[in-house]
């Protein structure tokens, strides 16, 4: 430690720092073309990327315990500003000690800004240059979300990675309409910084926008680079303009932003979504998806996709996927799955989501490993291929 320093405690973390450590940083271990692998060091733990955070979007993985979510390899878990903030509220979480203690996760926790939900579930949406005036998706109550009124929400929360409030534009959108949004969400982004404040142990993130326009995508970098965040996302995607859309954006808005900061591909997605995204050089993911599935019935796997509820499997005594290490692959056919999700048993979501979260850590571990091996090339050809010729079903 530095002569002189001022000691204090991380707020919520409770690690010690000194004046100028801010705990946080990124070490990028090695990269294959664009795709790249590394270590996100906070407080609370490393996170390895590439990286899957499950969502947690009302202070738990739907279907699942903390423990077990760990066990598939997570390393983060993305909690939801919005409805956090509706339901309990983020001063009650604040009083009861923090999300990490509410919810029993004590690894680190990414709090999105409120502003996708704000847009996709709330009523009567009304936007100015201040910020967001709209009525509860729940009892109709009406609230108000600022940059700096969610900046403080997820300083209640006690966020290890906080976004910076923005708006996420809809798809699609006029170029003019995609312009001034992207605009208003840069100046939001400074006021984000200003009131985040000096918070040692925890980082804030910018949000790049600017839609499917290519300049108007160099316009945010070059904003969010001028007011210096910790990390940086690509927002504004996987809102309905497709994979091949999607990708022709990540073919250039991740090379616009810093390399030695993590980059994030907010809201994405399918497998082959998180493979794409890593080749153009994203390191961090989330999804409501592999959950969301699990409890639909939909199964990931390294052969493509299983519909659990077809007739098909009824009588099949083979696991889901019989390379995967999960507690429903390794203990319960196909045959009991498909029973237990006809009979609307709870222990069906239990174990199919259970699967597809270890599905998609597994996935994320191979990239990694084969990244750093340099031969993600082969990887993704492998993927694909397996997918091709595997047991795929309609979804």
């Amino acid at each position: 430690m530095m002569p002189g320093a001022k000691f204090g405690l991380c707020n919520r973390c409770e690690l010690p720092y000194h004046a100028g450590m801010t705990h946080f940083s990124f070490d990028l271990a090695a990269t294959d073309g664009k795709a790249r692998t590394g270590t996100i060091h906070t407080p609370r733990g490393d996170i390895r990327t590439p990286a899957f955070m499950p969502v947690g979007t009302a202070a738990t993985v739907k279907a699942m315990m903390p423990e077990n979510v760990r066990a598939t390899g997570a390393d983060i878990l993305l909690g939801n500003t919005y409805h956090l903030m509706l339901r309990p509220t983020a001063e009650r979480i604040d009083n009861l000690g923090g999300l990490h203690k509410f919810m029993n996760w004590d690894r680190p926790i990414l709090t999105d800004s409120g502003g996708f939900q704000v847009m996709s579930l709330s009523d009567l949406r009304k936007m100015s240059e201040n910020g967001v005036t709209f009525k509860s998706h729940i009892d109709g109550s009406k609230h108000e979300i600022t940059p700096e009124r969610s900046m403080e929400i997820q300083r209640l929360l006690g966020s290890d990675i906080v976004m910076c409030f923005d708006e996420c534009t809809q798809h699609p959108a006029p170029e003019d309409v995609a312009l001034k949004s992207m605009q208003m969400s840069m100046r939001w982004a400074a006021r984000s910084r200003e009131a985040f404040g000096d918070r040692p142990g925890h980082a804030l993130f910018g949000i790049q926008q600017g839609s499917v326009f290519k300049d108007q995508r160099e316009e945010s970098a070059e904003a969010l680079k001028s007011i210096g965040f910790e990390g940086y996302a690509v927002g504004g995607l996987a809102v309905g303009e497709g994979q091949e859309t999607m990708f022709e954006v990540l073919d250039y808005a991740p090379d616009m932003l810093p390399t030695d900061k993590p980059r994030y591909l907010m809201g994405v997605g399918k497998p082959d979504d998180l493979v794409g995204g890593v080749a153009r050089g994203i390191d961090m993911f989330d999804c409501v998806l592999p959950s969301r599935s699990g409890r639909t019935g939909q199964i990931f796997t390294r052969l493509g996709v299983l519909n659990i509820k077809n007739a098909r499997h009824r009588n099949d005594p083979r696991p889901l996927d019989e390379n995967c290490a999960c507690p429903a692959c390794r203990n319960y056919s196909r045959a009991y799955l498909h029973h237990v999700f006809k009979a609307q048993e709870i222990i069906s979501s239990m174990l199919m989501t259970w699967h597809n979260l270890q599905y998609y850590q597994d996935l994320m571990s191979g990239m990694r490993a084969a990244i750093a091996a340099g031969t993600f090339d082969a990887f993704q050809a492998d993927f694909h291929a397996t997918r091709a010729q595997g047991d795929i079903e309609p979804v």
